[in-house]
This record gives C-alpha cells, sequence and structure tokens, in this order.
C-alpha cells in the first residue's frame, strides 16, 4: 500500500448517519425509469416496444389457459429477503407448475426459468420464524415508498402482482441475525427462504457485482454465454479466481458478520441457480439483488445501470448507519455506476474494487471501462489475489483508525 492511500486511510473521516427514519422503497417490478419513460422514445421504438409486450402478454396468457386445463397449481419461488431490526424486505414470485413438481436443490436451468408461468393474484400467507405477519406495505411502481403505520394493511393484503411478483415491507422487531420465511399457498407445501437482519453493530458492507466479477461469463463468444445462461449445469458454472478467496478475507478482515449484497443486472429467474452459485463456490452469505427481465409496457426492460444506481440507492437508505465497499468489473459499466454512487454519497463508500478484465473477456476492447476519478480509493485487480494484496492492507488501516473501533477476527 503506498504512502498516499495509508495516509487517506488514517485521515478519513467517521460516517455520520443522517436522521431520516424512513425507508424509501421502490419496487423492482414495473417501476419506469425517468429516461426509459415511452413517450421519450421515438414512434420505431415504440411500436417495436408494444409488439414485443403484446407478444409476451399473448404467451403469459396463452400459458395460464393451457397450465390451467392441466390443473397447473400456484406455488411460491421464494428469494432471498433482508432487513432490518425495524423493518424487512420480503420477495418472491408465484408460478404455476404441476401439482407434484419438486424444485431442484441448485436451482432449475436458465432455460426453464425463462418460461415460468407467473400465478398473477394469488394470496400469500408469510411468517418469520413461525411468527405470522400481522401487517404489510405493498410496493407500488411509481415512486419511493416511506415506512408509514398509516398504510399499513392486513397481511391478508398479500397478493402477488399481475406477473406473479409480490414485493413487500412488513414492520416489525427482528434481532440480527439470519432468520426463516415461510410461505404458503393453497394446496402446496410451505417453502422457506432466508432472511439477512443487519443490525447497527455492523458498520460496514459490501455491495458485490456478480458477473464477471466473481461468475464467468463467456460474454465475448455469445452462443457460450446463451448456452451457459439457458442450458448448462448450474453445478458447473465457474467462479472467477480466487474471488471467493478474497472475499472470505475480506469478510474476515471487517469482522466475520459484515453483510454481503449481490448486485446483478441477471433476471430474478435465475436467482435460484446464482444462489447455488455462491454457495457451491463458498462465498459469503447475502441476498442477491436482481432485475426482471419480462418486458412491460411502461419499462421493457430495466436499464442495467439504473437498476445498479436505484438498489445501491436503496441499500444506502436503508442502512444509513452503515459504510459501504463496493465491487464490480471494469466491462458492465460499473465503474461510472460506482463513481456516481461514491460522488451522491460522501463518506459513505470506504473503498472501490475493480476486477480488470482482460481485452479477450469483453466484446470489444472499447466495452472494458476505465475508472473515473473519485475521492475514494480504488483498488484492480484481474483476480483475487491482486485485491487480497492491495485493498486488505488499505482496510486494516482504515478500520484500525475508526472511532468506533473495528476490529479484525482473529
Amino acid at each position: 500500500m503506498s504512502e498516499k492511500e495509508a495516509s487517506r486511510a488514517k485521515t478519513q473521516p467517521p460516517h455520520t448517519p443522517h436522521k431520516r427514519l424512513f425507508r424509501r422503497s421502490k419496487s423492482f417490478v414495473d417501476a419506469p425509469s425517468p429516461y426509459g419513460a415511452p413517450y421519450r422514445r421515438n414512434l420505431p421504438v415504440r411500436a417495436f416496444r408494444l409488439a414485443v409486450t403484446t407478444a409476451f402478454q399473448i404467451w403469459v396468457d396463452f400459458s395460464t389457459d393451457i397450465t390451467e386445463e392441466l390443473h397447473w397449481t400456484p406455488r411460491v419461488v421464494p428469494y432471498i429477503g433482508y432487513g432490518t431490526e425495524k423493518y424487512s424486505r420480503i420477495i418472491c414470485r408465484l408460478v404455476r407448475s404441476p401439482r407434484g413438481y419438486v424444485p431442484a436443490k441448485m436451482g432449475v436451468k436458465g432455460i426453464r426459468a425463462a418460461f415460468m408461468v407467473p400465478a398473477p393474484h394469488v394470496p400469500v400467507k408469510i411468517d418469520i420464524d413461525n411468527s405470522p405477519l400481522e401487517s404489510v406495505q405493498i410496493g407500488t411502481s411509481y415512486k419511493w415508498d416511506e415506512v408509514d403505520p398509516k398504510k399499513n394493511q392486513n397481511a391478508s393484503q398479500a397478493v402477488s402482482d399481475s406477473h406473479g411478483y409480490l414485493d413487500l415491507i412488513t414492520e416489525g422487531k427482528v434481532s440480527p441475525g439470519i432468520h426463516k420465511v415461510t410461505y404458503k399457498v393453497k394446496g402446496r407445501k410451505p417453502v422457506l427462504a432466508p432472511l439477512y437482519t443487519e443490525g447497527k453493530k455492523e458498520k460496514i458492507g459490501v455491495i458485490s457485482d456478480i458477473d464477471d466479477t466473481i461468475l464467468v461469463t463467456d460474454v465475448p463468444d455469445p452462443f457460450q454465454a446463451v448456452y451457459n445462461m439457458l442450458f448448462l449445469d448450474p453445478s458447473k458454472r465457474r467462479a472467477v479466481s480466487d474471488m471467493a478467496r478474497f472475499y472470505n478475507a475480506l469478510s474476515q478482515e471487517l469482522g466475520g458478520q459484515a453483510p454481503f449484497f449481490y448486485l446483478s443486472t441477471s433476471p430474478w429467474n435465475v436467482e435460484p441457480m446464482l444462489r447455488y452459485f455462491l454457495t457451491n463456490n463458498n462465498f459469503p452469505r447475502g441476498p442477491l439483488l436482481l432485475r426482471d427481465f419480462d418486458p412491460r409496457p411502461k419499462t421493457f426492460i430495466p436499464n442495467g445501470v439504473e437498476h445498479k444506481l436505484e438498489f445501491c440507492s436503496q441499500l444506502m437508505d436503508d442502512f444509513p448507519h452503515m459504510n459501504f465497499i463496493l465491487i464490480g468489473d471494469n466491462g458492465q459499466k460499473d465503474p461510472f455506476t460506482y463513481a456516481r454512487v461514491a460522488r451522491e454519497n460522501p463518506g459513505r463508500v470506504v473503498a472501490i474494487g475493480i476486477r480488470q478484465l482482460q481485452p479477450k473477456e469483453g466484446i470489444l476492447r472499447h466495452t472494458l471501462h476505465p475508472m473515473p476519478d473519485v475521492p475514494v480509493p480504488v483498488f484492480y485487480g484481474h483476480g483475487g489475489t491482486n485485491l487480497i494484496r492491495t485493498m486488505l492492507p488499505y482496510l486494516r488501516v482504515y478500520m484500525k483508525n475508526q472511532r468506533w473501533g473495528g476490529k479484525r477476527k482473529k
């Protein structure tokens, strides 16, 4: 570590959380961005989007009719939830399947996940550690929602939307740690998912990209990339060299309990596969924040950069007491995204780690982006070994000099 980096680690001021206590929430489902609104597009683009969304809706209606004739019933596909000691965010999707269907433990292949038939307007009973939810707030599509007790509604109103998704907030004290969320729908056995609750003792969290940062995608070969996403056995997906070792070393350096949030432009359909990948390759556990690829009239397909900015902003608001380490790669505009996050949240970003792709790993050489100037230290490496050698020494000095006395786990 250079003298300049050591000096910056000593002088970087501790974060003073702002006083805002409410949670701002933007539903990831059908949420139009200011730049993606249909009226901002020219006529050919709007016509193309209309054709695609109409075709998609026809497929949904047709597949729903067929599955009803086959007596398929709704089941829950649970996603990992997260929250604070005051409220929790719970996410799942309702899809239609044969009565005897048992989901694979490693997650289904991408081709099967892509053609899941949504089950709209299905009521779901939810409990946390066997305690039923009493009230919920359903995320809206068009604005950030504050947690407001006056907006609470009976938990029986937890019903999937028109494309099967359910994104809700529930108030209530939950102790820090990993909890069990149980989902129940009529005619199906209960399904479980973890809920990661982060307390105020953890002062640093990690926000990590997935594709090309920790998971090899083979983007330069489009046929191989498509095959990997749709047909490859999840157990055969390859991790980027030594990134799991770096993440576990980083976790230990931060005390062993630092939360990891995995942020990706991959679709929610492949969440079970990515969850299996993280477990199978021994990455630290944590919630995945993905995006919906179903074409919608208002959004078509969400923009990847805006998706990451929205969720980074969401996490900053959810955990005002926490600073963050941002880790990504230079192949998906992560440098620009993280630079903007650092500028818009002064004092909240401890460091940025950028995995440098080789030129052959980008579709074209110009798709590998340099890091803009930012007021926080940036560390580079082609794999986990490089980042272990560069970022971890900086973090040792940084944590040693924080007033809250961050300590490494021996």
